[in-house]
């Protein structure tokens, strides 16, 4: 895999561009370039990009209005910013409004050369930075410029260091465990655990020793002494996942330890002092759940102190491009994929277009999808027609089959016919080349067209 870095030139000037590419492709930079503000931004979205060079005067969008765009969409992303009007005013605005470096042309080259290491070698301590404190703490960091991503951040950024319950609601794969460990991550408990437990997928019997342990011999099983998840977060911060799928029982003991602060372990009697801070998420409408009896009133009103709603991805497809540009640079920085994998912008428009009723977890999904099995570096229109569309189309027909009948041969020559027909088109009909890839013989193909009347 190409290690290159990856330099965007912006200047309306073609011979500075010439200039620029010259002396940093000698230094076996990759070179990109935009001849205005507007190419720059539409680059950085949907490329993979470690720094840009930028012009401050050119005609339309200035390169301070850019900057200021870049730094909404990618912050980390370094600017060294490049003029030939310099003066000190301009340069301190820049570098206030986020710029790495101020350099006026034309640049020296040695300036130049060591501006263009220091921003990389930064970039670089940032990506580092944030690999760790990910593989410590979980990724905490909210992807989206839309208004909606942001009234959330800024919530998140007025709750955390309060030691505040919240409740956060939203659709599967929408982040709510994401915003969790964000308002951990900000809060005065930071340096304390995070404890997640999802409530969904621990049996009701045994939900109880989860989260308050027990004591050795407290029943058929129980070996030795287990610590809850209430204690293990003690001084930080317990996440109840799925909370609106917890027995009433259970939900009985967790509002006691919410309304007395401490826990007993099971097969004890002694009290166990906690001090932890409850966040909770659910997929369900709580209050459905109490006209129904299905979840403690007293219960929701202990945990939604301060709710949050996260909307699902289809409500805010503004934030489409960048979250797919995000997911694929991650790839790229765990070396799934090669580092110059991109999207072109009529891909990028593809997948706004689209529902993604699993939100965010099936974009990441898709993603990864795309960056594995498209054949060129640039990812397509038509790649995302094939790998994501044409894929859902497929599971749909399949799902709603399933739905219509209870023969399993009928849903298996249902599978099979889709299946062929699906590898046909992949090999542009070529059943020699078809064959090969699905390890059957050419006869087996033909006389499965002529049975499921398959046409070119």
């Amino acid at each position: 895999m190409s290690k290159k870095p990856v330099i965007l030139i912006t200047d309306d000037e073609k011979s500075i561009r010439n200039a620029l590419r010259e002396i940093l492709e000698y230094e076996n930079y990759s070179i990109l370039e935009a001849e205005n503000g507007e190419q720059a931004l539409g680059i950085v979205s949907s490329k993979h990009v470690d720094l840009v060079l930028l012009d401050i005067k050119m005609k339309g969008m200035d390169g301070m209005e850019v900057l200021e765009k870049i730094k909404e969409q990618r912050n980390e992303l370094p600017v060294i910013m490049i003029s030939g009007h310099g003066t000190i005013k301009i340069a301190v605005d820049a570098t206030k409004s986020g710029a790495f470096d101020f350099l006026e042309k034309p640049p020296d080259l040695n300036r130049l050369l060591i501006s263009v290491r220091n921003a990389l070698n930064s970039s670089e301590l940032i990506r580092e930075n944030r690999q760790i404190r990910t593989q410590l703490h979980g990724q905490t960091e909210l992807i989206g410029n839309s208004p909606a991503i942001g009234r959330i951040k800024k919530l998140i950024e007025k709750v955390a260091p309060s030691n505040s319950r919240v409740l956060i609601t939203g659709e599967n794969g929408t982040g709510k465990e994401l915003v969790a460990r964000a308002i951990h991550h900000n809060s005065n408990r930071a340096s304390k655990k995070f404890v997640d437990v999802n409530c969904a997928a621990i049996p009701a019997e045994l939900l109880e020793s989860e989260l308050f342990g027990h004591e050795k011999g407290a029943f058929t099983g129980a070996s030795s002494r287990r610590i809850g998840k209430f204690e293990q977060a003690d001084g930080g911060t317990l996440f109840l996942d799925e909370i609106g799928d917890m027995t009433l029982e259970a939900q009985a003991k967790v509002l006691r330890v919410l309304q007395e602060g401490h826990i007993v372990r099971v097969g004890s009697n002694e009290r166990i002092d906690v001090d932890v801070r409850v966040l909770s998420a659910t997929n369900k409408d709580l209050i459905e759940e109490i006209e129904a009896d299905g979840f403690r009133e007293d219960l929701f009103h202990r945990l939604n102190v301060i709710p949050i709603h996260l909307p699902p991805l289809r409500e805010r497809r503004d934030d489409i491009p960048l979250l797919s540009v995000w997911f694929l640079e991650r790839l790229a920085e765990k070396e799934i994929v090669f580092a110059g994998k991109s999207f072109s912008e009529e891909a990028l428009e593809e997948m706004q277009k689209q529902d993604w009723p699993g939100n965010i977890r099936e974009l990441q999904n898709s993603v990864e999808r795309l960056a594995l099995l498209s054949q060129e570096d640039v990812i397509s229109k038509s790649d995302v027609q094939n790998q994501v569309i044409n894929r859902k189309k497929n599971k749909d027909l399949l799902d709603n089959l399933l739905e219509e009948t209870d023969s399993f041969h009928e849903y298996k020559e249902e599978a099979e016919r889709i299946f062929l027909l699906k590898k046909l088109e992949k090999y542009d009909w070529n059943v020699s080349a078809t064959a090969d890839a699905i390890d059957i013989q050419r006869s087996h193909i033909y006389n499965k067209m002529k049975k499921y009347d398959i046409e070119r």
